[in-house]
């Protein structure tokens, strides 16, 4: 059982978020259940992998949550398909405010997880927001590296320079009138640079998954935000909570996973490996999410 519901933010950005909350079979609303919060990859929608993870997930048991990030999807805010780090960190904790209004969510058991981008961010909010009490991870990515960095962790931050101007150009030109699409994943399949990203193409852009409110691409004003982003800043500090990663053994963002297993302050953590997988396989791939959502159900069950 599901339905779509509305959530007001109350981070200052005026946004409302469109969601779609899944309830496990035998569901009673006089008792008290755990929650798991459901991220997007950038340029995703609850439609596509939060949608099918949350789904499974509320099959093991758990009130699930799968939501368009601000100024994406079904949700509000211009301009649109803007990926601001730091708002789309803010909406997995506005997700949880909506869930401590609910009187059958349990509040000292409520998870998050995420998908690509939509990890890094769930990570970055657990690190900001102790309400979290377990985080999952899928095919992680840190979106702040990746664009300093590239897919595979190979550039050096100051070579990224120009990327960073190209986002204070593009607030120039919309400051002007002008309209400034970036592609997050290849908008053609003759742009892909290898097999994976030929795949993130294909996962939006053809029948494999794709979605009339995902295009793929964000205002590349966004990149002012994005450069300098770092979703595990002061993880040794404070991310504290039990942490699962899942990450595919021939992912080239696998790194990302590395990186935040490495920074956590938590001594309650574990990395599983889905070997054979790339970074996309586990986005929709039918072996690749059950062997993920096998570890995830067991990981929350016992956390939470």
């Amino acid at each position: 059982m599901s339905e779509s519901i509305k959530i007001e933010t109350k981070n200052g950005y005026g946004t409302t978020i469109a969601a779609v909350i899944n309830f496990p079979e035998g569901f009673d609303a006089s008792k008290t259940h755990p929650a798991i919060i459901v991220s997007h990859p950038g340029g995703g929608v609850k439609e596509q992998a939060a949608g099918l993870y949350a789904g499974k997930l509320a099959e093991q048991g758990f009130i699930t949550v799968a939501y368009d990030a601000s100024f994406q999807g079904e949700s509000t805010g211009t301009p649109r398909q803007l990926e601001n780090p730091h708002i789309r960190t803010e909406d997995v904790s506005a997700v949880v405010d909506y869930l401590t209004t609910l009187d059958y969510v349990d509040d000292d058991r409520i998870g998050a997880m995420g998908i690509c981008a939509g990890a890094g961010y769930t990570a970055n909010a657990a690190i900001d927001d102790p309400r979290i009490k377990a985080v999952g991870t899928v095919s992680l990515v840190n979106i702040g590296q990746m664009f300093r960095n590239g897919w595979t962790g190979e550039v050096a931050d100051a070579d990224a320079a120009p990327v960073l101007a190209m986002g204070a150009d593009a607030r120039t030109s919309d400051a002007q009138g002008g309209d400034n699409p970036f592609p997050l994943a290849p908008l053609n399949e003759a742009d892909a640079p290898n097999e994976e990203l030929r795949q993130a193409w294909e996962y939006y852009h053809t029948p494999r998954c794709e979605h009339p409110n995902a295009p793929g691409f964000m205002t590349t004003r966004s990149l002012s935000q994005i450069i300098a982003y770092d979703a595990f800043h002061k993880a040794e500090a404070f991310f504290t909570q039990p942490l699962l990663v899942i990450a595919g053994s021939e992912a080239g963002s696998k790194w990302m996973s590395d990186d935040l297993f490495a920074r956590v302050a938590s001594e309650d953590k574990s990395f599983h490996i889905v070997e054979g997988a790339n970074h996309m396989e586990l986005y929709d791939g039918e072996r690749e999410v059950a062997e993920a959502v096998s570890k995830l159900g067991p990981f929350f069950a016992d956390k939470l």
